[in-house]
């Protein structure tokens, strides 16, 4: 049966509106699973959330979330956050240890969008074409490499200027998932992470 539900914690408002999509879009169209429930997601800011004592709020609120909401015998904590200036490397490791310190008894998974949460708008900018001016743009190839995100997607935005909260959902609908698997190894981490679990 390949149904789950999920309780992210995220940290930024656009990601606070598009993570459900998100999530939902890799479950069903990319992965093929049956359903993902996805509560709403615990916002903190990232300078506080990569603290011990933020964390293990963050993610005992999670819990909580998930056990009032439903009786799926999969659920998942997934900590979803910008890698900036971190090396997920090191970051991810180190979040997903603080989390199995504090709940030993949830699944949980750690996955840090490298360099940004644009960065995979970046990834799958030609699917974007109806928010991005790509006419003689140089979209890189290796986006996280390139450290392409949100002041790319500025650059070449469509509109008065890029707004997280009122693009972010919008952009997560539209985006080619497989295009963007390809060229981002962080939103590959994301789909492998949600794989072990269909």
């Amino acid at each position: 049966m390949s149904r789950i539900v999920i309780a992210p914690i995220v940290e930024g408002h656009g990601e606070d509106h598009a993570v459900r999509t998100l999530l939902q879009r890799i479950w069903t169209e990319l992965l093929g699973g049956e359903h993902a429930e996805i509560v709403k997601p615990i916002r903190s800011k990232r300078y506080a959330v990569v603290r011990e004592k933020e964390f293990e709020r963050a993610v005992s609120l999670a819990c909580l979330k998930l056990s009032e909401m439903s009786e799926e015998p999969k659920r998942l904590v997934l900590v979803l956050l910008d890698a900036d200036a971190d090396p997920p490397c090191i970051l991810g490791p180190n979040l997903l240890a603080m989390a199995q310190k504090c709940r030993a008894d949830v699944d949980a998974a750690c996955v840090l969008a490298n360099v940004e949460y644009e960065t995979w708008f970046v990834a799958a900018a030609e699917s974007l074409g109806e928010y991005l001016q790509l006419e003689g743009a140089a979209i890189p190839s290796d986006p996280e490499a390139a450290r392409a995100g949100k002041g790319w997607i500025g650059r070449h935005f469509l509109g008065p200027s890029y707004s997280e909260s009122v693009d972010q959902p919008r952009m997560t609908a539209r985006m080619d998932l497989r295009l963007c698997r390809r060229r981002s190894k962080s939103f590959d981490k994301l789909c492998r992470e949600l794989e072990k679990r269909i």
